[in-house]
């Protein structure tokens, strides 16, 4: 079985080569560029969406591979958060977000042989009263410059936190927890990934 990472994040390569040395599989990683335009849908939901487009042009491709696909925006009141497009998008967003909870959504897809298993992890963060001196600070690292919502919990963004409800690893990018259910869903487990390379 060919198994596909269809993501650039190096956070999900992280995180799914850690899955992958402790079930013993190997992966690759693939990518097409993709729509993610939103068009209206809540990010709750349309972060499955995108999850969905993006393994699906990767999918178009190898068909009888199990791609894995993930997207991830930061939703306050309704509204997407993603990345920025320059420095003072990012500190608008980080005043946007200071002293308030938000809600971080992670979409994941599985597309394998013609089927697609999808499904969203929530995870509510809330930052406390940040300064213009410490956004300008930690925009000034770069790091918020290619995260949804212009931080990274795992980095100097962490700082920011002062609190969240519900698992680490979705502010991250990449929920394993539910990972692991739609692989259970589309190949019946994690173990059957078990000596998976991709030749």
């Amino acid at each position: 079985m060919k198994i596909i990472l269809a993501s650039k994040s190096p956070r999900r390569k992280e995180l799914f080569s850690k899955l992958a040395e402790e079930i013993g599989f190997e992966f690759e990683i693939i990518t097409r560029e993709t729509d993610e335009n939103l068009y209206g849908e809540h990010p709750e939901t349309g972060v499955a969406t995108l999850a969905r487009r993006k393994g699906a042009a990767v999918a178009a491709e190898y068909p009888e591979a199990l791609v894995v696909s993930s997207d991830t925006l930061v939703e306050l009141g309704g509204v997407p958060l993603g990345k920025p497009t320059d420095e003072a998008e990012a500190a608008d967003m980080l005043r946007t977000l200071s002293g308030r909870a938000h809600n971080v959504h992670t979409g994941i897809a599985i597309h394998y042989k013609g089927n697609v298993y999808s499904g969203v992890a929530t995870t509510e963060v809330i930052f406390r009263e940040l300064s213009d001196g410490e956004i300008n600070a930690y925009v000034a690292t770069g790091e918020p410059m290619d995260k949804a919502g212009a931080y990274g919990i795992q980095g100097e963004g962490g700082r920011l936190v002062c609190g969240y409800n519900g698992e680490f690893d979705t502010v991250v990018g990449f929920n394993i927890t539910l990972l692991c259910r739609l692989i259970e869903e589309a190949v019946g487990g994690v173990s059957s990934l078990r000596g998976a390379c991709d030749d």
